[in-house]
């Protein structure tokens, strides 16, 4: 039964991303909460296991929903302009600063400022990232200090901890973004949900295609719960696309990856193709092409360049 269009309004996001998903539920187990509060939120997991959507949906879920979301991935900003690139900077500042620029925190008053792949953060910034989260105050380049209305969402891997014990990343800000702290599952810690997950995706690439809605054949939904998944989301998403464009009806029938007994092809020749097919997925956009592969923007210009992708 369908339920009334009141109810289905009343849902937050993270009721329609965890529906039919427990593991996922329990893991982000009173994270509406802490959307409604002011506070930071700290997600963590592996690549591809969503943590940037669950980013998304805290600031959809927030007071600040109606203000700008702004987002930050440290690993796309060459070291060297990272600090003018987040805090702004005035005209004359630097050499080529011919007029004053904003900023990402500037950008984002009122709302929400996102750190993706938060454990790339230069640690020349990271002091004046402290003063920022801990006083809402900061100097664009060139500038006076400034008040900053923001609330912190900040998205990093599962052993961010163990990088603060090593060095790589300050203790006293790794605190200040963990007031509120989220592990996602990987997909292989909820081998029951996979089939659940499997439709949702597909359900949204039939949308994006305009076809008709399909579906898992019997022989896939046998085998995809026990695989491992080691790309997560973004290899069940690929898979299915994939499936999808290939398949003559609305069956999808794949079958497990790396099976078959075709000859293996080097792994070079494998990435520049998902490179590729990330970029025409996503229409040449950066960003999202490189949070569909589970690696920062600075990471796939690297690569493109490595293999002569432009």
């Amino acid at each position: 039964m369908t339920p009334p269009a009141a109810a289905v309004a009343d849902r937050s996001p993270f009721d329609r991303l965890t529906e039919g998903q427990p593991v996922l539920a329990a893991a982000l187990a009173g994270i509406a909460r802490a959307a409604a509060s002011e506070a930071p939120v700290l997600l963590l997991g592996a690549p591809g296991t969503g943590r940037t959507t669950v980013a998304r949906a805290v600031h959809a879920a927030s007071r600040r929903a109606a203000a700008p979301l702004v987002e930050v991935d440290p690993g796309a900003v060459p070291t060297s302009l990272f600090e003018s690139e987040l805090f702004g900077h005035k005209a004359g500042a630097f050499t080529v600063a011919g007029a004053d620029q904003p900023g990402r925190v500037g950008r984002a008053d009122g709302g929400t400022l996102l750190f993706d792949h938060v454990e790339e953060l230069p640690a020349a910034v990271q002091p004046k990232l402290l003063r920022l989260v801990a006083e809402r105050r900061y100097a664009p380049l060139g500038g006076g200090e400034r008040e900053a209305d923001l609330r912190f969402v900040a998205v990093g891997p599962d052993d961010l901890s163990l990088r603060v014990e090593r060095g790589a990343f300050r203790e006293d800000l790794f605190y200040r973004f963990e007031v509120f702290a989220f592990r996602l599952p990987s997909l292989a810690e909820r081998p029951g949900e996979v089939i659940e997950v499997a439709q949702r995706l597909l359900d949204d690439l039939t949308e994006r295609f305009g076809r008709p809605r399909a579906h898992l054949s019997a022989a896939a939904e046998s085998w995809m719960p026990s695989h491992p998944w080691p790309g997560n989301l973004t290899q069940l998403r690929n898979l299915l696309e994939r499936e999808l464009i290939l398949a003559d009806g609305t069956e999808v029938d794949p079958e497990p990856p790396g099976g078959g007994s075709e000859t293996p092809r080097p792994l070079t020749e494998v990435e520049a193709d998902e490179i590729r097919r990330a970029l025409a997925y996503t229409r040449g956009h950066q960003g999202e092409a490189a949070e569909l592969l589970g690696i920062s923007r600075k990471a796939l210009w690297a690569k493109r360049k490595r293999h002569g992708i432009p």
